[in-house]
């Protein structure tokens, strides 16, 4: 496959290209700022992998992004005092690849997940999960979530990460569900970036079929 990662320099969207490029896949390293060490040190030890600087809000920029593109992977995150503009990040995007007619993978937060304390609880109010310091994180999650449902295209999935995100080891073991915060066995709601991104690669190339998915560790 040929597979645009945008937001490429990140945690998230460098192993998502360093997992993709792993399987032979072609990708496209699309960030602002292709040249931050993670994605040099992939582009430069992986063949398949070009680095473009994009920026999001440029229609033009997304169109040469997308060129070719069998699928696409939008992984940006919220900053603090500037959700307008990462809302309208992802309904551009969502409108550039719906006229490109490509898939679209958008990994977001775990706000908008169901908590496993009760179905009427969504994971952004659940203290047990979303501390008060990240509440508007989770809440920018809730709302991209929203801002995907109201588009007029059917063509992307939202892959929310479970409580804890953070890099570990590829152990290539994971469980996935739908709209519920998924538990370990231990009862922690985690997945390392790397699983996270091995999930993200399995779900672009054999689609499950659902709009909103999450993963975590077993």
């Amino acid at each position: 496959m040929r597979i645009t990662v945008i937001g490429a320099t990140g945690m998230v969207g460098s192993r998502i290209v360093a997992e993709a490029a792993d399987r032979g896949h072609d990708i496209i390293a699309a960030s602002r700022h292709p040249n931050s060490a993670s994605t040099v040190l992939t582009a430069a030890i992986r063949p398949g992998v070009q680095s473009i600087i994009v920026d999001a809000h440029i229609a033009s920029d997304l169109d040469k992004a997308l060129t070719d593109a069998d699928a696409v992977v939008l992984t940006v995150r919220a900053v603090p005092g500037r959700t307008a503009q990462f809302l309208t990040l992802t309904e551009a995007v969502l409108t550039a690849t719906a006229r490109a007619q490509v898939p679209l993978l958008i990994i977001g937060g775990a706000g908008p997940l169901h908590s496993p304390n009760g179905p009427e609880i969504l994971v952004v109010d659940d203290s047990e999960f979303v501390a008060d310091e990240w509440r508007e994180l989770a809440a920018a999650s809730v709302a991209q979530l929203e801002v995907c449902r109201n588009h007029a295209g059917n063509h992307w999935t939202y892959l929310s990460p479970p409580a804890i995100l953070e890099p570990g080891d590829r152990l290539g073991d994971y469980q996935r569900g739908t709209t519920t915060l998924l538990l370990g066995r231990d009862g922690r709601s985690r997945i390392s970036v790397e699983d996270l991104a091995a999930a993200a690669v399995d779900e672009l190339t054999l689609p499950g079929g659902d709009r909103h998915i999450t993963v975590a560790d077993t």
